[in-house]
């Protein structure tokens, strides 16, 4: 790996909270997420995603779903209530069952109202997301390994993680995942998309708590290191988070596994 000295240590990277960038940076997700979908033909709505079965359509529809439960407690209590009743069904996965209801809620949406829908929620859904209460953020929640879950990732979440960093880094990937089901170019912004990846290159180097070096290729990345020794990695930024979603294949440090 070149440039070794050029390497900016894990521990100088600042972690996304609602006191520092949270907010900021999930608006800024959230407008090129919605550009992009903007531009969007007809038939790119049909598309097939990685995240099977789910279509471009689908997974808009997932995401306004999100924004919803995010926007009102109404909604979101009405998820949870919902995912509880039927997470037999997913495997015992009540993530996958929410998700199911969120693309079920909004299967008869045209394209055009998908994104209508998501430009009139995703302001209050970070709104919201920035009201939750310090105690709730204080709580975590375990996650289920049955369903869509990838191996390798966390047992548990902080409430706290799940809104000031969690949703937009879900937000961004499902970015990435429509612009490969359609083939179109996916624009990044060092600024925008390089804090995301330096903030799973973050908490992926906090869980397995391993030396390394990596260098992340693309508008999106950089090099990163921790300790001295250790395994040397280079690879695409975008394919990075990839790789920790489960997306990809895996193996070595990479198998460790962040939520996204």
């Amino acid at each position: 790996m070149t440039n070794r000295t050029a390497a900016l240590p894990v521990e100088a990277i600042a972690p996304i909270s609602r006191d520092t960038d949270a907010a900021g940076l999930a608006r800024a997700v959230d407008e090129r997420l919605l550009a992009d979908l903007r531009v969007l033909a007809p038939a790119d709505w049909d598309r097939p995603t990685e995240c099977v079965p789910w279509t471009v359509a689908d997974m808009v529809g997932h995401l306004i779903g999100a924004a919803a439960a995010n926007a009102s407690v109404r909604e979101m209590l009405r998820q949870l209530a919902w995912s509880a009743r039927h997470r037999g069904e997913y495997d015992g996965n009540a993530l996958d069952a929410t998700n199911d209801l969120q693309v079920r809620d909004h299967a008869d949406l045209s394209p055009a109202e998908r994104v209508r829908r998501l430009e009139e929620l995703m302001p209050a859904a970070v709104a919201g997301r920035m009201r939750l209460p310090r105690l709730l953020r204080r709580v975590r929640v375990p996650l289920d390994t049955g369903g869509s879950t990838a191996e390798g990732m966390p047992a548990t979440l902080g409430l706290d993680h799940l809104v000031d960093v969690v949703y937009t880094r879900d937000a961004w990937l499902h970015r990435v995942d429509i612009a490969r089901a359609t083939g179109r170019e996916l624009a990044l912004d060092p600024a925008v998309d390089g804090r995301v990846v330096a903030d799973v290159v973050r908490e992926w180097a906090a869980r397995h708590g391993r030396p390394f070096r990596l260098e992340l290729t693309g508008p999106a990345g950089g090099r990163f290191a921790s300790g001295s020794g250790g395994e040397e990695l280079r690879l695409d930024a975008v394919e990075f988070c990839r790789v920790l979603s489960g997306r990809a294949p895996a193996d070595g440090l990479l198998a460790w596994r962040v939520l996204f």
